[in-house]
């Protein structure tokens, strides 16, 4: 089947994250990438120049376009641009029953520019109750939460009270953490010391981790696009979340190491580039 995934997030000029990366990824892995726009950014390798947020209203009337016509098998937000279009899109949510949403919680881009704001940060929460899955990164589920996440450990102590408050499955993505050593908390004997974990933490208090070896590059910009696209495509054509995850997961890595190598700064990903089965 061809899913239907409906992606409400930034425009990222440069073309390495955002709607962008999104829509090469829902096509790469057989979806059909539909969108609402919640604003457009002057961004580059190096940074964001520019931030201009669409009006909450259009940003409904694009999500209602697609809705009412084509219909919509799984639902991935990104960058929100405001906390009006946060409420907004929630309200709109909560008229569609039963189809998966993965909300990765912008907050901060790969180069370090701020993408939201204290009070759209706040209407977070509304979102979040009504997604399937949330996708922090360490900084983000910190924010999120008001506690502090250094270690592995943090991150499933933060992701467990992110999960019981909000109702979400809540993926604690590891690649902002300290490298996990062998003989840390969960790590299975005899794998190498430099992982990267990312751990699955449900209301349900059902855990699952995915580790594997870092990947050392630059080139890293759009990787929580890439990852929560991904997983929206996979919901959206039935796959269980865990199944979802770890088939974006190979994604995300297979494109890292396909990085074309463009710009000066934290560069693309090599979307097109890859394939999996």
């Amino acid at each position: 089947m061809t899913s239907r995934i409906l992606i409400i997030a930034g425009s990222d000029s440069g073309g390495g994250a955002g709607i962008q990366a999104d829509i090469r990824t829902v096509t790469m892995l057989g979806g059909h990438a539909m969108t609402a726009i919640t604003a457009i950014t002057a961004q580059n390798t190096l940074g964001v120049q520019g931030v201009l947020p669409i009006p909450a209203a259009m940003v409904v009337q694009q999500m209602r376009s697609c809705i009412d016509d084509l219909g919509v098998d799984a639902v991935k937000i990104g960058m929100i641009g405001s906390a009006e279009t946060a409420f907004a899109v929630a309200e709109v949510l909560e008229t569609v029953a039963g189809v998966p949403v993965v909300f990765d919680p912008v907050m901060v881009a790969t180069s370090g520019s701020v993408l939201a704001n204290a009070d759209t940060i706040a209407a977070f929460d509304r979102l979040m109750r009504s997604a399937t899955l949330v996708t922090p990164n360490a900084p983000e589920l910190a924010a999120l939460t008001g506690l502090s996440v250094e270690s592995e450990s943090d991150a499933i102590v933060a992701g467990r009270a992110l999960a019981l408050s909000t109702g979400a499955a809540v993926l604690a993505k590891g690649g902002h953490l300290p490298p996990r050593a062998t003989g840390e908390v969960l790590v299975p004997e005899g794998l190498p010391g430099d992982l990267v974990a990312d751990n699955l933490i449900m209301p349900d208090d059902t855990d699952m981790v995915w580790t594997d070896p870092r990947i050392e590059t630059r080139h890293t910009h759009g990787t929580g696009c890439t990852l929560a696209s991904g997983i929206a495509e996979g919901l959206g054509r039935g796959l269980a979340l865990p199944d979802a995850i770890g088939r974006a997961r190979i994604f995300v890595r297979q494109a890292l190491l396909e990085a074309p190598g463009f710009g000066a700064g934290h560069g693309p990903m090599g979307h097109h580039k890859v394939r999996v089965e």
